[in-house]
């Protein structure tokens, strides 16, 4: 009886800790990541602003080739949403919309999960002249998390910092071809 008495303060103790450290946690993060590609920066432009391409080169949405995806509007202008539903529990179900372009340098998105959890998410992707054939393209997303699951926040940047290295890269290869 004793060991079990135990084992239940030192669960106790661990779940109190964990919600205690999640007090302290940021509920916001955010992730940047960027990449200089050899390329005019319109050019850029002109293949970001397309959601459909990041079928090319996001690595979200290349992790499931069953994905089921819908699509509203006018690709690459404000108000566009494509939704997307897999049953890969690393892609899930959610949509991303399109709200606000500055024209030749700036694409801001709003994505809303669904599943595996409930969340919206403000991203956006840039292009930014070097020179003439040089761009700097930088990705970014910012979005929160309510308590006590802030405390993932201290893993989130690192883990999606990982796939936005990854989706420009990926990136950087289609456009350099």
């Amino acid at each position: 009886m004793s060991v079990l008495i135990a084992l239940l303060i030192i669960i106790g103790s661990l779940i109190a800790v964990i919600l205690i450290a999640a007090t302290v946690v940021k509920k916001e993060y955010t992730v940047l990541r960027e990449v200089t590609i050899g390329k005019n920066s319109q050019v850029i432009f002109d293949y970001i602003r397309i959601v459909k391409n990041q079928n090319n080169y996001s690595k979200w949405v290349m992790m499931d080739a069953n994905v089921k995806r819908d699509y509203l509007g006018t690709d690459g202008t404000e108000g566009f949403v494509m939704r997307w539903d897999s049953e890969n529990k690393n892609v899930g179900k959610g949509e991303q919309e399109i709200k606000r372009i500055v024209e030749g340098r700036r694409i801001d998105s709003e994505v809303r999960f669904e599943r595996p959890f409930k969340n919206v998410a403000q991203t956006f992707m840039a292009a930014t002249p070097v020179s003439e054939e040089n761009t700097k393209v930088q990705w970014g997303m910012v979005g929160k998390n309510p308590y006590p699951f802030n405390l993932m926040n201290l893993f989130i940047p690192d883990m999606l910092g990982k796939d936005l290295e990854t989706s420009l890269t990926t990136l950087k290869k289609e456009l350099e071809k």
